[in-house]
């Protein structure tokens, strides 16, 4: 099992993370994938994350909008989340949103309108192959669990690249002053290997091509990055949609812009106030003071950068369709870049 980036020595922010530092640190969250790797044009699949329970407050944030991420209408409509969440390759989004309705229990879900996003895979999975399956999405929905969430190259993100280097799923959380948890997860493929910081340190202009290949034909920057932030927190909607609106800061800190040909799409769900699926004229809430909420956007950047460093740490090389190839991020490398970086520094 490659390094997180904490076992590396590592650390974005101040702010602590939970017992697994991962999005299933909020209590009753889980998450599951069904990895498809398979003979020489394979390398794709499915990731799902199920909320301990629905409908749950939520809110999205469109960073830029050449992708997808279902369900978002109605989530700014009612303000909540219906649904579990599944990511997958942008040619399965269609399959992935039938069979989590599909997956329901009979009567449960008369009328459904699942979240599902998307990234693009293609230079090293035959994406036209349609390979993502019902069955596969029942499988990470039946390999679900909490505590530590595998990463890299699985699920959804096997075939993703960042920062010119294996990308895919990242995880991490946070705990704040006041005891409330957020956690994050990413499906990260974007970005471009120059514009890679690490702690501010521009990493990616050290571990340059001549250092680690970049991927050969594949266009840097054209791919995309998908983050769910959940907190146990007492938030309403409008809240969800500010944290939302922060997952931006941490991508951004990282080295990521948004390019016109990236789809960047982050939804933020809270579990503090509970089921809201209740029979009685009147729903008892709880709201979070607003003053006490700029600790959260902290733990939601600091996450998110965490979270998209993860991604790229557990990635193993992979090589995929027509025999492309996608190297890992060497963490020898990664830490000497970051040595030399805080050299500088100390010396300005």
């Amino acid at each position: 099992m490659r390094p997180r980036a904490r076992e590396l020595g590592i650390e974005i922010g101040r702010l602590p993370p939970g017992p697994a530092n991962a999005i299933t640190d909020v209590d009753g969250l889980k998450g599951g994938h069904r990895t498809l790797s398979e003979g020489e044009h394979v390398r794709t699949g499915v990731t799902v994350v199920l909320p301990p329970q629905q409908p749950l407050f939520a809110a999205s944030d469109t960073i830029n909008g050449n992708g997808e991420l279902t369900g978002l209408e109605w989530i700014r409509d009612s303000g909540t989340l219906t649904t579990p969440i599944g990511l997958t390759n942008t040619h399965s989004v269609g399959v992935v949103r039938d069979a989590l309705i599909a997956a329901a229990l009979p009567g449960e879900w008369d009328w459904s309108l699942p979240v599902v996003g998307e990234t693009w895979d293609g230079f090293l999975n035959d994406i036209n192959g349609f390979h993502v399956e019902a069955e596969h999405v029942f499988a990470a929905l039946d390999a679900a669990h909490g505590g530590r969430v595998e990463e890299g190259s699985v699920g959804g993100g096997t075939g993703m690249i960042c920062h010119g280097f294996k990308g895919g799923i990242g995880t991490a959380s946070r705990v704040i002053e006041d005891g409330w948890i957020v956690g994050v997860l990413v499906q990260a493929n974007h970005g471009r290997r120059r514009r890679l910081r690490v702690n501010g340190v521009p990493v990616g202009e050290r571990i340059g091509p001549d250092v680690v290949p970049l991927p050969q034909g594949a266009v840097e920057g054209a791919g995309s990055i998908i983050v769910l932030i959940a907190t146990d927190a007492p938030l309403v909607p409008g809240q969800c949609e500010r944290l939302a609106r922060r997952a931006a800061f941490g991508i951004a800190r990282t080295g990521g812009m948004g390019e016109r040909s990236s789809g960047d799409f982050a939804l933020c769900f809270a579990t503090g106030n509970g089921n809201l699926e209740e029979t009685a004229p009147e729903v008892p809430l709880r709201m979070l003071n607003d003053g006490r909420v700029d600790a959260l956007y902290e733990a939601v950047i600091d996450a998110v950068e965490e979270s998209i460093l993860n991604a790229m740490l557990a990635a193993d090389t992979v090589t995929g369709r027509n025999g492309n190839t996608v190297h890992a991020l060497p963490p020898d490398l990664l830490l000497e870049a970051l040595q030399a970086g805080s050299s500088i520094t100390s010396s300005t």
